[in-house]
């Protein structure tokens, strides 16, 4: 929502316009607590991604499980609600699951860092109501869950929201008025807020709605068999997560903005769509080693992990070796890292060239994930 926007709202309304008001109504920036949230950033690749275990990413910021005999596919689609919108994530039911087991479950969810959810309070007796907002289209109709959860403080609270039309996008608001007051809810760099869309999951992950537990549930008896419907899709978009019991505007975001924020967990420098781009420059370090440090665009959450594939000479140090691959990472912060690899072949100590993807094929990342 634009400032602008705001404040013919206000002035429409007939409300005194006080600078408490706008500081505290207005909500002019960084309302949305939600990253990526209208789907613009696929750091990994836009194609289809299965989901057929725990944690598996697709969309920056968004992650899928599929603990049991089912499997879906996460995908960006251009089938959007409206025109306030360029791209959703398309599930895709790709094995079924008629009969889910009781520690089985099924749900597609985003992690929010301590940092970014501090102001909410939680665990604190004055903690904060939250609205969740989002466009939702299914192939199934019938009721849903959706869930908030602490991973450090073991707390949770589902809501209930309805789709009512098979293949129709609906807008559906969640006020959750009471915040937690209790447990050791995350105020820092770790997990802060997770929040669960289920899909179909086992008693042992089902409780009753509207109030907090002290447990990792995120549906009801009440929830669509979804990962039970062949061919079933679920497209959803304009996610929004934000302070207080009204439901604003979807807040929209730069692309550049939104790919920064979404760095701070993940960073692709090297993506496959180039057998040609530079990353650093190497230093021959031993008889077959060599070393480089490369920098990371943003600051990242933690230090972070490498990702990098294998194959016959993906990368290459420009003018002197090329090699296969995979890479490891020593002297690392969140700011930059140093990676290491095996060349396969007698280099002198410092020996230096232009380090660089050599493959269509390559990949580099680094990952600090929540």
């Amino acid at each position: 929502m634009s400032q602008a926007r705001n404040f013919a709202d206000l002035l429409a309304s007939g409300t005194t316009i006080t600078t408490d008001k706008i500081v505290n109504d207005g909500r002019l920036g960084n309302k949305n607590l939600i990253i990526n949230g209208a789907f613009q950033i696929w750091q990994r690749g836009n194609g289809a991604t299965t989901v057929s275990g725990n944690d598996i990413f697709a969309a920056d910021r968004f992650k899928g499980w599929a603990n049991g005999g089912g499997t879906y596919t996460v995908e960006q689609s251009t089938d959007v609600p409206n025109n306030e919108f360029e791209f959703s994530a398309k599930l895709t039911n790709t094995a079924t699951d008629g009969s889910v087991a009781a520690g089985d479950f099924y749900a597609y969810a985003t992690d929010i860092e301590g940092y970014n959810v501090s102001q909410l309070a939680y665990g604190h007796s004055d903690a904060k109501a939250v609205t969740l907002s989002f466009w939702v289209k299914s192939s199934l109709a019938g009721t849903y869950c959706i869930a908030l959860y602490s991973t450090t403080a073991n707390r949770s609270h589902i809501k209930e929201y309805t789709i009512s039309s098979a293949n129709t996008w609906e807008k559906k608001t969640i006020t959750i008025s009471s915040g937690d007051t209790t447990g050791s809810w995350n105020r820092t760099n770790g997990n802060g807020l997770r929040i669960y869309w289920d899909l179909g999951s086992g008693s042992t992950y089902q409780a009753s709605a509207d109030t907090w537990l002290a447990s990792q549930d995120f549906s009801t008896t009440n929830q669509a068999a979804w990962i039970g419907s062949a061919s079933a899709t679920f497209y959803i978009t304009g996610i929004q997560l934000e302070e207080g019991e009204t439901a604003t505007d979807f807040e929209h975001k730069s692309y550049g903005d939104e790919l920064a924020k979404c760095q701070r967990y993940y960073v692709q420098l090297v993506n496959g769509n180039s057998q040609s781009i530079s990353i650093g420059s190497a230093l021959g370090s031993g008889a077959n080693q060599a070393r480089a440090v490369v920098q990371f665009p943003v600051e990242m959450r933690a230090s972070p992990s490498v990702v990098s594939n294998s194959g016959t000479q993906y990368f290459t140090i420009e003018g002197i070796i090329s090699f296969d691959g995979p890479m490891l990472t020593t002297y690392k912060n969140t700011r930059a890292a140093m990676v290491y690899f095996s060349t396969g072949t007698t280099l002198t100590t410092g020996q230096s060239g232009v380090f660089r993807s050599n493959n269509a094929s390559a990949s580099l990342a680094f990952k600090a994930e929540l």
